[in-house]
């Protein structure tokens, strides 16, 4: 029995911790790029995305259904051999790896940007780095748990923005629809993708603790999916008809203008500081999650038995990369427009069509 398996997840934890995973990146920053490339239709590009998320979950998990006691690592090792095995842990650590630039450059522009600007940069890398850490060296029950509460908050987040925007949203602003042409409409939606690449990786490596993975494992995934997408959506339809999409494209954080625009009743005019304490949850679950994967991978790769002496050393390195993207904005916004999608898409869409293809060939090994 794997390691991870010990304590087993609800379908309801297994939502949220992709919802979790997913959203504050994908409200925080993609919906700007989203503007930035296809203007009002970026709610359409949100769509698209959820749906190519919702497929690909579903293959993640044709690929472990009839192993459930295995993640995506372990599978392969059985398949093609030790070697193998830490070869795909390599990939899923360096995605992580990667997928932690953008993850800080969300959570210190909010912070820092807005909030704190003469606040050491060290701070921001530090101090979530901390907590992180302390979750992950508590395990996967603690950041199940987290992850139920930070759904909670991303509900009232949600329903407070709608609440406030309301008196500003106009359906102009939306229109016309597909004005760019659906292919290009399409071609935008990858920007999205990088977000439910992590949901789909999450599952990779914790599906064998989900309570019932081999029978629900794809339908709980696709409704993690699919409900982060319309979470998310929520925000790229009120970040058009509320702010409109060239006012949009030109934040690096577009959703704090949202916020900044949105008015709760006559004494609470701004909206911007109950955001930050709502979504304080989720984005830390995201930094805990990345240490948990990085330091999962980085004990297969090295062929220890806990991931528990990993964690320091994982979180060290992982500040080093988060510093360095975030030190530089134009770096940070080159790496997240460009860089960060052609190392996510890849890993996204090619391992788990290889691990699929593998397991046809190869099924009747592990039956053996």
């Amino acid at each position: 029995m794997n390691q991870q398996s010990k304590f087993q997840i609800t379908n309801g934890m297994f939502i949220a911790m992709m919802v979790n995973l997913v959203f504050v990146k994908a409200i925080g920053v993609t919906q700007g790029v989203l503007a930035r490339a296809i203007g009002q239709d970026m709610w359409i590009a949100t769509l698209l995305g959820t749906l190519q998320g919702m497929a690909m979950m579903y293959i993640t998990y044709l690929i472990l259904r009839k192993t459930p006691d295995l993640d995506l690592m372990s599978l392969s090792q059985k398949l093609l051999g030790k070697w193998f095995g830490k070869l795909i842990a390599l990939v899923i650590f360096l995605f992580f790896l990667a997928g932690f630039g953008p993850i800080m450059l969300t959570f210190v522009y909010h912070l820092q940007d807005y909030f704190l600007p003469e606040a050491p940069l060290i701070l921001f890398i530090v101090a979530p780095l901390l907590v992180g850490a302390l979750g992950c060296y508590y395990g996967l029950e603690v950041m199940a748990r987290l992850a139920l509460v930070g759904l909670l908050f991303i509900f009232l987040l949600n329903v407070l923005i709608i609440i406030g925007s309301t008196h500003e949203f106009d359906i102009r602003n939306l229109l016309p629809v597909l004005e760019n042409g659906f292919p290009r409409t399409f071609v935008a939606s990858l920007n999205f993708d990088t977000d439910w690449a992590l949901a789909t990786m999450l599952a990779a490596v914790i599906m064998p603790s989900l309570k019932n993975a081999g029978r629900i494992g794809g339908t709980t995934g696709m409704i993690g999916i699919a409900a982060s997408g319309l979470l998310t959506m929520i925000w790229s339809i009120l970040e058009g008809a509320v702010l409109s999409s060239e006012v949009t494209s030109q934040y690096t954080v577009s959703c704090m203008k949202l916020a900044r625009n949105s008015h709760i009743g006559t004494f609470l005019q701004r909206y911007e500081m109950i955001m930050i304490a709502l979504y304080s949850i989720p984005i830390l679950f995201e930094v805990m999650f990345c240490i948990y994967a990085t330091s999962v991978c980085a004990t297969r790769i090295v062929g220890l038995k806990s991931n528990r002496l990993m964690i320091p050393v994982v979180s060290i390195i992982l500040g080093v990369f988060g510093y360095w993207i975030v030190d530089d904005h134009y770096r940070a916004i080159d790496y997240l427009e460009v860089t960060w999608p052609r190392i996510a898409l890849p890993i996204a869409f090619g391992l788990p069509a290889l691990m699929l293809l593998l397991r046809l060939m190869l099924g009747k090994k592990l039956n053996n």
